[in-house]
């Protein structure tokens, strides 16, 4: 029995050493913190994070949607695809960073909202199916970047990544990297089988990104606020 619970062990380990090497490695150079490093691409795809419940963009949120901003001021890239978690009226991940760059200066018709991007290969599923992206940069912190960038390529994207590790994140970063450890696992999972992804009407990059952002909030629901970022 203690074999056999030994032999079980180092399968599992050598599965999740395995599939970590291979996600890191086929990610490798293709990401940068320098924006003008970076070749210009239809969109900005900014993968969604926490925002607290007063509305607020979490640390991590805020400074993924700052570099995006960083993206479009620098001619970077033609269209902004915010992708998170809606599930809720009441938690609106995409609408919370729409309504940032709107406060910032994008214009309305540059900013697509994804709300069904409840986790990265259903993010880049959609980018590539709903909203016909082609190229993507990719923004997100380093410690989620490679897996972001892995999966990006196996749904059929041209994928660079812009890291948005602005400030340290604390407690969260380092629950973030031991998380990363068995989430790339399930990339390579995701990847090689081609999980099941909510999809829908396309939505075509290139059009007016308002025809994304879906209907009202209902009565006595409030709509995600604009939000400072957080310092």
């Amino acid at each position: 029995m203690a074999l056999a619970l030994a032999g079980a062990f180092l399968l599992t380990l050598g599965a999740v050493i395995g599939a970590n090497a291979l996600v890191v490695i086929s990610a490798s150079g293709e990401d940068t913190k320098d924006v003008a490093k970076l070749r210009h691409a239809q969109v900005a795809l900014v993968l969604g994070a926490q925002v607290q419940p007063d509305g607020r963009m979490s640390a991590m949120l805020a400074d993924r949607v700052s570099q995006a901003l960083a993206l479009w001021r620098a001619g970077k890239v033609d269209r902004v695809l915010v992708s998170g978690d809606h599930r809720r009226w009441a938690y609106d991940e995409p609408g919370t960073m729409r309504n940032a760059l709107l406060a910032a200066g994008v214009p309305a018709s540059a900013i697509f909202t994804d709300h069904a991007g409840f986790n990265t290969w259903a993010s880049m599923v959609r980018a590539r199916k709903v909203f016909d992206v082609k190229s993507a940069i990719v923004v997100t912190q380093g410690f989620h970047m490679a897996r972001a960038l892995y999966l990006a390529r196996a749904a059929g994207l041209s994928a660079q990544g812009l890291d948005s590790d602005l400030r340290g994140y604390g407690a969260q970063g380092t629950k973030s990297d031991l998380r990363e450890v068995l989430a790339r696992v399930k990339a390579v999972g995701d990847g090689a089988i081609g999980s099941h992804v909510l999809l829908g009407p396309q939505i075509p990059i290139t059009g007016d990104g308002r025809a994304s952002w879906g209907p009202p909030p209902p009565g006595g629901t409030s709509a995600p606020a604009s939000v400072p970022q957080e310092r």
